[in-house]
């Protein structure tokens, strides 16, 4: 029993004299940042390593644990079973708990979104306790958090399949080539209709069967109105048409009963009627005689 109080005295007397000897106020103010880029809707890693500022110093739970904050919160932190995660982060942060004992304390943020951009520090919190008071500053990373935008190009009577990228997208918006208004396409949980069809289990709207009117650009929005994606449609080739009833697309060739006669078929006909005539006038001749 006693040996197992020192080793707990022991490893909280640890963390309390390497969070004295290098506390967070004593970092300079010019520390830069590490960037960090995304785009919305992905899973992201910000690295932290703490043998970076606290060297081979064997880090015991929950003798000390780790910290995640912004410029103004606590984002994510983690003491035993406890676990805080600060609003609008809740199911989307973690870090790799297995890895923590051999230094990595990355923060891991899924479906990205355009709010979780800007500054991110970690820290290594010591006596076990919540209270700021006692840190030991690891690293800065700067998230950098960017929106989808492409091109593309479709026939008339094709679909277009739009990507949400991110169960946050509520809305999609329309302006049409010619127009400068934009104009509410689709909004989240509306009915699937004849033209659209939000996919059951995938982020992916589809547009049926385009038209020409329909070329111009689609902007998803997410639940602050910020764009999640931008795509430039063109609606390029005529839209097929049926031809006129009774007409054939391909003159057949006419038949041999249906062909005019030649020249030289012209000819051999005159020729025979000639020497007919020649005979008939003969025989007249003869029986007149």
């Amino acid at each position: 029993m006693k040996t197992t109080t020192h080793k707990w005295f022991f490893r909280h007397l640890l963390c309390f004299l390497v969070g004295t000897l290098v506390d967070s106020s004593s970092l300079p103010p010019s520390t830069l940042p590490r960037p960090v880029n995304t785009k919305v809707g992905e899973q992201v890693v910000l690295p932290c390593s703490w043998k970076s500022r606290l060297g081979e110093m064997e880090m015991e739970l929950p003798a000390c644990h780790i910290q995640w904050k912004n410029p103004a919160n606590t984002v994510f932190e983690q003491l035993g079973q406890r676990k805080f995660e600060a609003p609008g982060f809740e199911g989307r942060v973690g870090v790799l708990e297995e890895r923590l004992g051999s230094g990595d304390c990355s923060l891991i943020i899924r479906d990205v979104q355009i709010m979780d951009m800007g500054r991110y520090e970690s820290f290594m919190v010591v006596d076990g306790a919540w209270s700021t008071k006692t840190r030991v500053f690891i690293q800065s990373v700067k998230l950098l958090v960017s929106d989808h935008k492409s091109l593309q190009t479709r026939a008339p009577g094709e679909d277009l399949v739009l990507d949400l990228h991110t169960s946050h997208s509520v809305r999609v918006i329309f302006q049409g080539r010619n127009s400068s208004d934009w104009t509410d396409l689709w909004m989240k949980d509306d009915e699937n209709s004849q033209g659209l069809e939000k996919h059951p289990l995938r982020e992916q709207l589809t547009i049926k069967s385009l038209k020409l009117s329909d070329e111009g650009l689609y902007k998803v929005l997410d639940e602050h109105g910020l764009a999640v994606s931008t795509v430039k449609l063109s609606v390029e080739g005529e839209t097929p048409t049926l031809p006129p009833e009774g007409a054939n697309s391909h003159k057949l060739p006419q038949t041999q009963d249906n062909q005019q006669p030649t020249d030289g078929a012209s000819t051999h006909s005159f020729s025979a009627l000639l020497l007919l005539s020649v005979l008939v006038t003969s025989f007249q001749s003869l029986h007149l005689s």
